[in-house]
């Protein structure tokens, strides 16, 4: 696991700083990719208003791999996130997941995809309140229209410490069972990348552990392809790879990051925008 703590930051990450000029995010990753970005960017507004949010960020995201992505407020980490799940387009460039183009999908397409190769984990919790939370668990793959795989289903909610919340709903679960909840949600379709939009922003710390831990066991157990975007060192610490964004670009990256290692990255970000 690579929660590693701050006082062990003996690992070989790299840790300078490259304000100027994006690294080189774009060269091919150690393994296959499950999703990349080519040139992408985003824009808002029109004229002297127009504000970039991802300035040409080309990236990709090994498969079987846990990466979190993080930069300061306004740097364009929810941005790139949103693009590469289909949850946002982009003004120009590509997202791939796998080789699907999908600036080529059209919405029915897009909504398909979403659903049937992308999990997603948000700040939220994004529960039906009605349904229970078995019922919100198997809700994409009945909304697909697909058997539920039972010995997975019943796996995956024992993994979580779900078996005897499966019958109740959000407002019974407290915020850290809801986030456990989710977490099967995605888990349970067996998607090609789970996509984590700050999981942990609304929990406490041991919510918040427990939540990553079962990110970092399906990367591990189940070779599950994790992308989270969060503020949280500690949150960051578990991936395998972090990546930072500062203005719309891709500024630095870490593997097998420290707690340290990414504060002093984060501050060191920090203070060339200051």
């Amino acid at each position: 696991m690579s929660n590693q703590s701050a006082s062990t930051p003996e690992k070989g990450s790299e840790t300078s700083f490259t304000p100027a000029t994006d690294i080189d995010a774009n060269r091919p990753v150690a393994g296959e990719a499950a999703a990349r970005a080519v040139k992408l960017h985003k824009a808002y507004g029109q004229g002297d208003t127009t504000v970039t949010a991802l300035d040409h960020v080309s990236v990709e995201f090994e498969a079987r791999k846990f990466t979190a992505i993080m930069g300061p407020s306004g740097s364009g980490k929810s941005t790139l996130m949103h693009c590469m799940a289909g949850l946002d387009t982009a003004t120009a460039g590509s997202a791939f997941i796998g080789e699907t183009d999908l600036s080529m999908l059209k919405d029915k397409d897009m909504t398909a995809l979403r659903r049937d190769r992308l999990g997603f984990i948000f700040q939220s919790f994004n529960l039906v309140p009605t349904l229970t939370a078995a019922e919100n668990i198997t809700l994409p793959t009945d909304i697909a229209g697909r058997k539920v795989d039972k010995e997975w289903f019943d796996t995956v909610t024992s993994r979580l410490g779900l078996t005897d919340r499966l019958k109740h709903r959000p407002a019974e679960l407290s915020g850290g069972q809801q986030q456990r909840v989710a977490c099967a949600r995605a888990l349970v379709s067996r998607p090609d990348i789970i996509f984590g939009d700050e999981p942990t922003g609304n929990l406490d710390s041991n919510s918040s552990a427990e939540v990553l831990d079962i990110l970092r066991t399906a990367v591990d157990k189940d070779d599950q392809t994790v992308v989270i975007v969060t503020h949280d060192a500690r949150a960051a610490s578990y991936a395998d790879r972090v990546i930072f964004l500062a203005d719309g670009r891709i500024v630095n990256e870490l593997f097998d990051p420290k707690i340290d290692d990414i504060l002093a990255t984060m501050t060191g970000i920090e203070d060339v925008a200051r």
